[in-house]
C-alpha cells in the first residue's frame, strides 16, 4: 500500500535520548485502538509490533517499568487487562500510538475511552474464533461500539499458529457477523506441514510464485468490494468491461474507503513468528486516517459559549482531554491526555475544566434530591513535566502536538473526561458517552480506623473511573458503588484495599415505603397538665390512602375555629414529620395518603405549635394502629436490548423476577427490545445474571417507575 502520510514534506517524528518518540506533524501520527475479546492476543500483538520496530528488545521481554500491560492486582488475578494502555512506535517515519483496550465487557468504559483517544480501531480476533461457525455475541457488541462512533476499522486474525487456527472459517464468520465491507487483503502462504510462512498480497499479487489456491477468486471479490466504495463511478464499468485496473488506483480507493469506515480489510498475523507484521504496519500507516482526517469533538467556552470547530493544528488553540487517570505509587496521579488542537508544552500553565453533572437518585422517586453530583471544576495548574507513555513507563518529552498522546503527572484536580486548555483561553470539550453502571455493591469500612482511608481512596478511584458511581444512600445509610459488572466490582474492591482501606461488602438494601391500608378517622390527643404551663392539643383527622405515586395531601375542613388558624399548619407539620419517621420499627417513610383535618380542640393558655405538631403525629400513629399499614417497594422500568436468540430466556427470567412485561419491539436485524417493570429488589444482581444468560450480548437500562405493594 502507499503511505497516507506521504503528503507531508517535513519529518514527522523525532527520538529523544531516553528513547521517547515525539511527533511534530499531525499528518504523521496514527492513533489506533486495539479492540477485541479477552484472550484474542491484543497485548501479544502490541509487544510483537514494539519488538519488530525495535521499540523494545524483543517480544516478551517486558519488565516492570517498560510493560505494555496493566499491572492492577485484580488484572493479574483475573489474567485479563482491565484498563487501556498506550504503546507508541515509529514505522516509516510515522508515529503509531497503539491503544490496547480491555476485551471484557465490564470494562466498556475503558474501550470507549480508547476510542475517544483513537482515530481508528484494529479489531483483533483469534484464528480459531470462527470454528463454531459464528463470532460470539459479546465480540459483535464490541464491533457495534466502534460502529456507533464511526471509527474506521480493520480486522487482524491473530494467533495463526494456534493448533485450532482456521483462517478461512474465521474470515467467513467475520463477514457474516460484521456485514459488508469485510474482505481479506492478504491470503496465508503455508508450508507443507501447514505452518504459516508468509502472506500473499491480493492487490499486488506478490509474491507471484507463491499464489495460494483461490487467490484469483479472492482478488476479484476484493476488487469488487473496493470499487463499490469508490467515488469514481467509471471504475465498475471499466472493470466489468475486462479492463485491468492499475494497482495504485485500487490502493488509493481502498485507503479512502478504510478511512471513511466503509471497508474493513482483514490481515492474518502470527505474532510469535513475525509473519504479517510488516503488512499490518503498512496498513496502519497507509490505510488508517491521521488526526487531520478524523472529526474532532465539539468545543465551547467553559461558560457554554460557542467556539469555532477545532482542527488538528499544532498552532491552534490548545484543547486536550484526559482519557484515563491512574495513581502511581511513586509519581502520584497520572493523566493520559489526547491533544486534539494546539501544542501542550512542559512547564506551562494550563486550565483544567470539568463538566457539571447532576446524578439523580437512581432508585427513588423522580422528585427526590440528587444523591451525588460532580460540581465541575475550573482550575489553573502549572505543568512540570510531559511524558511519552509506554504502558506504565513514562519517558520525558518537551511538547505534545495536536493529534498525539502524552501523560501528565501530579495534576491535582484533573479527572477522566476533563479538558486541558490554555489558561488564557479556557475551553470545554463535549462529553463522550459512558455506559450507566448497573450493579450495586454496598461497602463499609472494616474498622473505624479504616473510614478515613476509605473516603480518600474512594475519591481517588471515582475520579479515575467515570464508569463507577458512588452513592451514599440517605435512607439505608449505606455506601453503594454502582459498577459495570462483577469483574469491575472485583477490580474496584482490589483498588480500595490496595489504597489502604480494609473494606467489607454487605447486602444492598433497597429503600421501601409504607402507606395505610384503608381509610380511618382518628383523634390525636396531646394533653399534659403537670402544674404551671401545660400542653393541650386535640385534632380529629380523616386519613385515606391515595393512588400510587400521589404523595401526601393535607386538607383542612375546620369550621368555627375549633382549631385556631395559626395551629392548622402545626398539625400538618407534625403529620409530615411522622411520615418521614415511619410507622413501624423499620422506619420506612409513609407515602400516598391524604390527611383531612376536620375538627379539634384548643386551650387559650396551654395550646402551642409544639403541642399541635405532637397531636398531628399521634393522629397518624393512631390511624396506622386502627387500619394497618401496607409495605411498598420500588419498581424500575427496565429496557433490555437482546439478540432474538435469547428473547425467550429473557422474558421467562423477567417473569420469574415478578416483572410485568410492557412490550417487545424490533430493534434491528436479529435484535429485540423488551420493556418491563420489575421490583428493584429483584434487580440487584441483574447485570450479572443477564450477562450470563445472553453470553454478554445483551444490554439494559433502568429508571425509577413507581412504588407498588410488596408481597407479605
Amino acid at each position: 500500500m502507499s503511505g497516507r502520510a506521504a503528503g507531508s514534506v517535513r519529518s514527522g517524528s523525532a527520538r529523544a535520548d531516553n528513547g521517547a518518540t515525539t511527533a511534530t506533524d499531525p499528518a504523521r501520527v496514527r492513533n489506533v485502538a486495539l479492540v477485541g475479546p479477552s484472550g484474542a492476543g491484543k497485548t501479544s500483538l502490541v509487544e510483537a509490533l514494539l519488538a519488530h520496530t525495535s521499540t523494545i528488545p524483543r517480544a516478551g521481554a517486558v519488565t516492570e517499568g517498560s510493560t505494555v500491560c496493566d499491572h492492577d492486582p485484580a488484572a493479574v488475578r483475573q489474567q485479563r487487562s482491565v484498563a487501556l494502555a498506550v504503546a507508541p512506535l515509529v514505522h516509516d517515519d510515522v508515529k503509531i500510538n497503539l491503544i490496547d483496550t480491555p476485551g471484557y465487557g465490564d470494562f466498556v468504559g475503558e474501550l470507549r475511552a480508547g476510542l475517544r483517544a483513537a482515530d481508528a480501531a484494529l479489531f483483533v480476533l483469534p484464528a480459531d474464533a470462527g470454528r463454531e461457525g459464528e463470532i460470539d455475541p459479546a465480540t459483535v457488541a464490541q464491533w457495534e461500539e466502534c460502529a456507533a462512533v464511526g471509527t474506521p476499522r480493520a480486522v487482524v486474525i491473530a494467533r495463526c499458529d494456534h493448533a485450532r487456527a482456521d483462517l478461512d472459517a474465521t474470515t467467513a464468520a467475520c463477514q457474516e457477523a460484521f456485514g459488508a465491507g469485510v474482505a481479506p487483503l492478504y491470503l496465508p502462504i503455508r508450508a507443507a506441514d501447514g505452518a504459516l510462512t508468509g502472506l500473499y498480497g491480493l492487490l499486488t499479487r506478490t509474491p507471484a510464485d507463491q499464489a495460494p489456491d483461490g487467490a484469483d477468486e479472492a482478488r476479484d471479490a476484493l476488487i469488487e468490494g473496493i470499487i463499490e466504495q469508490s467515488e469514481d463511478e467509471s471504475l465498475m464499468e471499466r472493470y466489468l468491461g475486462g479492463e485491468e485496473l492499475d494497482v495504485p488506483t485500487l490502493i488509493d480507493d481502498l485507503e479512502t474507503a478504510v478511512a471513511r469506515g466503509a471497508f474493513h480489510p482483514v490481515v492474518p498475523v502470527c505474532a510469535s513468528s513475525g509473519t504479517g507484521l510488516d503488512a499490518l504496519l503498512e496498513l496502519l500507516v497507509g490505510g488508517f486516517p491521521s488526526p487531520l482526517e478524523h472529526p474532532l469533538p465539539r468545543v465551547s467556552g467553559v461558560d457554554g459559549s460557542p467556539r469555532p470547530e477545532l482542527t488538528a493544528d499544532p498552532d491552534g488553540p490548545l484543547a486536550a482531554e484526559v482519557v484515563r487517570t491512574t495513581a502511581d505509587a511513586y509519581v502520584g496521579r497520572v493523566s493520559l491526555v489526547r491533544v486534539f488542537s494546539g501544542t501542550l508544552r512542559a512547564e506551562s500553565t494550563v486550565h483544567i475544566s470539568g463538566h457539571h453533572v447532576a446524578v439523580p437518585a437512581p432508585r427513588g422517586p423522580a422528585d427526590d434530591a440528587p444523591v451525588a453530583t460532580d460540581d465541575g471544576h475550573d482550575e489553573d495548574e502549572r505543568l512540570a513535566h510531559l511524558y511519552s507513555p509506554l504502558g506504565s513507563a513514562l519517558r520525558e518529552i518537551d511538547a505534545c502536538v495536536a493529534g498525539d498522546i502524552c501523560a501528565l503527572t501530579k495534576l491535582g484536580t484533573a479527572e477522566t473526561g476533563d479538558t486541558v486548555s490554555a489558561a488564557a483561553d479556557p475551553l470545554l470539550l463535549s462529553c463522550w458517552d459512558l455506559p450507566d453502571p448497573l450493579l450495586p455493591v454496598a461497602v463499609r469500612a472494616r474498622t473505624r480506623g479504616d473510614e478515613d482511608a476509605l473516603v480518600k481512596t474512594l475519591a481517588r478511584i471515582v475520579a479515575a473511573d467515570p464508569t463507577l458511581r458512588l452513592e451514599r444512600n440517605r435512607e439505608t445509610h449505606q455506601t453503594v458503588l454502582w459498577c459495570m459488572g462483577e469483574a469491575h466490582a472485583d477490580v474496584v474492591l482490589s483498588r480500595l484495599r490496595a489504597g489502604g482501606a480494609e473494606v467489607d461488602t454487605e447486602e444492598v438494601r433497597v429503600p421501601l415505603r409504607e402507606t395505610i391500608a384503608r381509610p380511618a378517622r382518628v383523634t390525636g390527643r396531646h394533653v399534659k397538665q403537670s402544674g404551671g404551663h401545660g400542653q393541650y392539643a386535640v385534632c380529629h383527622v380523616e386519613f385515606e390512602p391515595l393512588p400510587r405515586g400521589s404523595g401526601f395531601e393535607f386538607v383542612s375542613k375546620v369550621v368555627g375555629g375549633s382549631v385556631p388558624t395559626q395551629f392548622i399548619p402545626s398539625v400538618e407539620k407534625g403529620i409530615r414529620a411522622q411520615l418521614e419517621r415511619g410507622l413501624t420499627d423499620e422506619h420506612h417513610p409513609v407515602v400516598d395518603l391524604r390527611a383531612t383535618l376536620v375538627d379539634g380542640k384548643a386551650h387559650s393558655v396551654d395550646s402551642s405549635d409544639a403541642a399541635f405538631q405532637t397531636a398531628g403525629a399521634l393522629a397518624l400513629r393512631e390511624a396506622a394502629a386502627a387500619c394497618g399499614t401496607v409495605r411498598l417497594e420500588p419498581y424500575d422500568e427496565v429496557v433490555v436490548r437482546i439478540p432474538d436468540d435469547f428473547l425467550g430466556a429473557v422474558l421467562g427470567d423477567l417473569s420469574g423476577r415478578r416483572g410485568r412485561v410492557l412490550g417487545t419491539e424490533v430493534a434491528g436485524p436479529g435484535r429485540s427490545t423488551v420493556r418491563a417493570e420489575v421490583p428493584c429488589t429483584e434487580l440487584v444482581r441483574y447485570a450479572i445474571d443477564l450477562r450470563a444468560m445472553t453470553a454478554g450480548a445483551a444490554t439494559f437500562t433502568r429508571r425509577f417507575a413507581r412504588y407498588d405493594t410488596a408481597p407479605g
